[in-house]
């Protein structure tokens, strides 16, 4: 077994091979440029370790690292469109850089580009991923659907936004080491399980996002701190705010997430103070270990050594301490 940072370092080294320009240069480079951009790497990262875990070898992922890494940038650009946002890891979005028409189409040349990959693979491992690679990208679809709906409804349920989390990001991390076990031709069960260690810890890394987007160090943090208030995310943070004031504070705070002050930090400030004295901020910190020790359960049923087990749990509580 590797260290992560030795994991992502072989990863780049594949990456940068593969995001080359080609011709015509318009739909290339705006692919080569995303896939350029850097961010945490944390899916293919996990499609390489889980093939390792199950004694297969990091080397034969590495093209289904890269279909997990190019269709997640892929959702990016389209998301990126769907937002209008001007910045993707502190630059320029590719819509922005280049135009909305080549945004589109070079996220749907990445989308077979990600299918193209498997084809590195014999028939039996191909039709593996495929089928399980057609399955999350429709749930990830799915889940950015219901995250358009939820931003014009003001009756989001807790287990919708869960259902939200889980479609839009956890699923393709369950996927990303599921993808690593079959690679690695483990069986069947722990093949499932594996994805189920993966979808839960995805869970946990949303909420905490969530968590972060508020209360994340902004040294560190990566993004706007207060990002999700400002434009009216109605987070896990919010809907439990909602769920533990009182009549007067939750007519305050619906109040608070239907405007767009051009001044913004009193109503970021004032919105943390509804998450913390409603107890909010408490109940999504403990849904965040929540759903990491429920992941962390799973691993009892997976046949591999004590030792990998230990390594998946270091690495999931990695997850739930992050500042970034």
């Amino acid at each position: 077994m590797l260290s992560i940072e030795e994991y992502q370092q072989h990863f780049i080294t594949y990456l940068n091979k593969y995001a080359s320009s080609k011709e015509p240069k318009n739909l290339y480079e705006p692919i080569e440029y995303i896939l350029r951009l850097g961010g945490k790497r944390l899916r293919p990262v996990l499609t390489l370790m889980t093939t390792d875990i199950f004694e297969g070898s990091y080397k034969d992922a590495l093209s289904a690292a890269l279909s997990v890494e190019v269709f997640h940038n892929f959702s990016l650009v389209h998301d990126d469109i769907m937002d209008g946002a001007p910045l993707r890891r502190g630059n320029e979005t590719v819509h922005e850089r280049w135009n909305i028409n080549t945004g589109i189409l070079s996220g749907d040349a990445m989308l077979i580009m990600a299918y193209q990959l498997f084809e590195n693979y014999d028939a039996n491992t191909f039709q593996a991923l495929a089928k399980l690679f057609s399955k999350t990208a429709l749930e990830v679809c799915e889940g950015q659907q219901y995250d358009v709906d939820f931003e014009t409804r003001n009756d989001v349920t807790i287990p919708e936004y869960l259902k939200m989390i889980e479609y839009k990001t956890a699923v393709l991390v369950g996927a990303a080491m599921k993808m690593g076990s079959i690679v690695a031709k483990a069986s069947a069960e722990d093949q499932n399980n594996i994805y189920e260690f993966g979808k839960n810890l995805g869970i946990a890394f949303q909420l905490q996002d969530d968590y972060l987007d508020a209360f994340g160090d902004p040294q560190t943090f990566g993004k706007q701190v207060g990002g999700d208030i400002i434009e009216n995310k109605k987070t896990f943070l919010y809907l439990k705010a909602l769920e533990f004031s009182n009549a007067t504070d939750k007519v305050e705070l619906q109040q608070l997430f239907s405007t767009n002050p051009e001044d913004v930090s009193n109503k970021i400030i004032t919105a943390k103070q509804f998450f913390e004295a409603s107890g909010s901020s408490e109940a999504t910190k403990k849904a965040i270990e929540d759903y990491t020790n429920k992941a962390f359960s799973v691993l009892e049923s997976l046949n591999i050594s004590e030792d990998k087990k230990e390594l998946l749990i270091n690495f999931g509580k990695s997850l739930m301490n992050r500042t970034v």
